[in-house]
């Protein structure tokens, strides 16, 4: 029987029909400047559910756990996501997805994903396609993920360049999601699969298996 792989997911909720593979939920919201911890709400922007089912599709076996961060505004904050990181750390994920990004560097989401890190979780955070980078995803250790429209369900690209390390499909049977956010899910539900396929892979292991298998190495080349 193969281990559990538990996949942490940083988001806006999940969908009533994706209930089967969340094993466990926390809901983490602002109140007047407080940190309060609930239990998970219904999905407001449906984005979360877009990233669950990018990964699923690619990790059916995987199972989630799922911290519910941003509101019905699509607004969060960096106490909480830096509080769900660290909650997810308590529920022996291997990986977590952070299809977000903050402009400003704190120190609290830094010192956050350091320690996820120094635990051996594998971080994967949407870094956008063009203009400034953004946090998580740009702090070291973390892969920095965007989407790639050159790639099918099944492929990724190495990019390797002031953008982002990896890209993946941007498409999404969910209406109204695309772009970084779920070429960073495309990419998660790629490493869950070779994780399910592969338990004991290092984090070193699963980076130089994304290089080997990359289908593009590069950006895109546009011709005007």
């Amino acid at each position: 029987m193969k281990p559990e792989l538990r996949i942490g997911v940083v988001d806006s909720g999940h969908a009533p029909a994706q209930q089967p593979q969340v094993v466990a939920g926390r809901r983490f919201a602002l109140l007047d400047g407080q940190l309060l911890h609930s239990e998970l709400q219904d999905d407001p922007l449906g984005h979360g559910t877009a990233v669950i089912q990018a990964i699923a599709q690619r990790a059916p076996e995987a199972v989630f756990c799922v911290a519910q961060v941003f509101d019905q505004r699509g607004v969060t904050s960096t106490l909480q996501i830096a509080a769900a990181i660290d909650w997810l750390l308590t529920q022996n994920v291997r990986l977590i997805n952070l299809s977000l990004g903050l402009r400003q560097d704190r120190s609290l989401l830094r010192e956050a994903c350091e320690l996820a890190v120094a635990r051996g979780v594998l971080l994967c955070a949407s870094s956008p396609a063009q203009g400034e980078g953004v946090y998580p995803a740009s702090y070291p250790q973390v892969l920095r993920v965007t989407g790639d429209a050159r790639c099918t369900q099944d492929q990724w690209s190495w990019l390797n360049n002031e953008q982002a390390d990896f890209a993946a499909c941007v498409r999404s049977n969910t209406a109204g999601q695309s772009g970084a956010s779920l070429g960073c899910a495309a990419l998660s539900g790629h490493l869950a699969s070779q994780l399910l396929a592969q338990p004991q892979a290092t984090n070193a292991q699963l980076l130089e298996w994304l290089k080997t298998n990359a289908h593009y190495h590069g950006p895109e080349r546009r011709v005007c």
